[in-house]
């Protein structure tokens, strides 16, 4: 492994691009650490480290490369980018201008991204203005940046405008990886926030770690305890890497032409479809939408502590309210069926299987075939939103069972995990395709 690793960096080109995608993630992590002036960074600690609150921004922290709880330059992360994208991937599938943009080729995938920048700047001003005025609210600007107890209009521009350039500066990081590194910009941003707190996960499980059986006193992790954790994690990543990688192959026929004395077509191939065709995102929208109810019940529940949100909020309390488990599940099914119909078209693979000459045999080209292929889709969705649901609440599931903390649960499975694996193995691909174009070895080559 080690020398496939230095045959990486004897390539010219492939050192060059490998070098410059680590050094723009220093630069990410670098503005990571630079913090917004106005705000008060012990009481967001304070506020951050209290419970339910915390929880649910560093759940949204993690697949958005954001800093919510110590707000920096970089406070919004990716998010907003990430957003727009998604609105106008949705759009394509049902509004007709921006469906015709599509099918354009490279002009109309440019101006798509062009939209789907100046939406970002939207959203980032949006977004960046209602968590400055909920930091005003909750008492976590610094007192001597106050005036009569507002913060003036001028000091919230500055800051709107701060992290609405750093949002931009990281989409800006993004597409020049995309162009001049290796691998998709965005999602190694992404990635290198996950794998930036697994070292301060380590630090916490370690601990709470003693090598007596059963642990030496409350809190205390015992070695059994350990190498369980060890073996799941294992386990667990195992798993995701089979269903991330599997497919159901569908074999495939193409029609013999016979050209003077030549005889062409006539292969037999397979068209593959993948088990986990949703990926990440409906773990993603599924997580988003719960967000709100919980922050609707702990609201209800302060304003009237002895009426039913109460027990509303504790049914609804993420990790171990039933209630909350019981919608998260429902929501990842709905979103696996919801994003694989936006994003898999059996219409149309019909009709560019068709147009081909290659047909499924048993099955006549076009509404047979288009049939078929949408029945093969349901069925293997089901399998892949069944292991979406189970690595979504693993993370809970340990937390309650083992009594960790969840910065070290959730990389037991969860969006962080699928992310990473999802990530790793884009950029080792991609890697590989450098090595067997100069006739080297790939990565995962024996």
């Amino acid at each position: 492994m080690w020398e496939k690793i230095r045959v990486i960096f004897t390539i010219p080109e492939l050192r060059k691009k490998v070098l410059f995608t680590l050094g723009l993630l220093a630069v990410y992590r670098i503005g990571w650490q630079i913090p917004l002036f106005i705000v008060d960074q012990q009481r967001m600690a304070d506020l951050f480290s209290g419970g339910g609150l915390g929880q649910l921004f560093q759940q949204a922290a993690v697949f958005s490369a954001a800093q919510l709880d110590q707000i920096t330059i970089f406070g919004l992360g990716i998010m907003p980018y990430i957003s727009a994208s998604i609105i106008f991937q949705l759009l394509g599938s049902v509004w007709g201008p921006l469906e015709r943009l599509q099918k354009e080729g490279e002009s109309g995938r440019k101006k798509i991204n062009e939209y789907t920048r100046y939406a970002t700047v939207v959203l980032c001003i949006g977004q960046s203005w209602a968590y400055l005025g909920y930091l005003i609210s909750r008492g976590l600007v610094q007192e001597a940046y106050l005036v009569d107890g507002s913060l003036p209009i001028t000091l919230q521009l500055v800051c709107v405008t701060m992290m609405t350039a750093g949002t931009i500066f990281l989409m800006w990081l993004g597409e020049q990886i995309d162009e001049f590194g290796i691998g998709n910009g965005i999602s190694l941003i992404i990635m290198a926030g996950i794998l930036a707190s697994m070292p301060g996960a380590i630090y916490s499980l370690a601990d709470e770690a003693t090598f007596e059986l059963g642990g030496s006193g409350a809190g205390q992790l015992g070695i059994e305890v350990i190498i369980l954790l060890l073996i799941l994690f294992a386990a667990v990543v195992a798993g995701v890497v089979f269903i991330t990688l599997g497919q159901r192959r569908i074999p495939t026929q193409s029609a013999k032409h016979v050209r003077g004395r030549r005889v062409y077509g006539g292969t037999r191939q397979y068209l593959p479809l993948r088990v986990n065709q949703a990926g990440v995102m409906p773990i993603i929208f599924a997580s988003s939408l719960l967000m709100f109810p919980t922050l609707i019940f702990t609201s209800l529940e302060n304003a009237y502590p002895d009426s039913l949100w109460a027990g509303l909020n504790s049914a609804f309390e993420r990790g171990s309210g039933y209630l909350y488990n019981l919608s998260y599940v429902i929501l990842i099914y709905f979103f696996c069926y919801f994003w694989t119909a936006i994003t898999f078209n059996p219409k149309d693979m019909a009709e560019n299987l068709k147009s081909f000459g290659t047909f499924i045999p048993g099955y006549r080209p076009g509404k047979r075939t288009a049939d078929y292929l949408e029945k093969v889709m349901v069925r293997i969705t089901y399998v892949g939103a069944g292991f979406l649901a189970i690595v979504a609440i693993a993370p809970m599931i340990i937390t309650s069972i083992f009594n960790v903390d969840y910065t070290v649960a959730q990389f037991f499975g969860g969006t962080s995990l699928l992310i990473a694996v999802s990530v790793a193995f884009d950029l080792v691909q991609k890697i590989d395709s450098h090595l067997v174009m100069r006739n080297y070895r790939g990565l995962l080559e024996t």
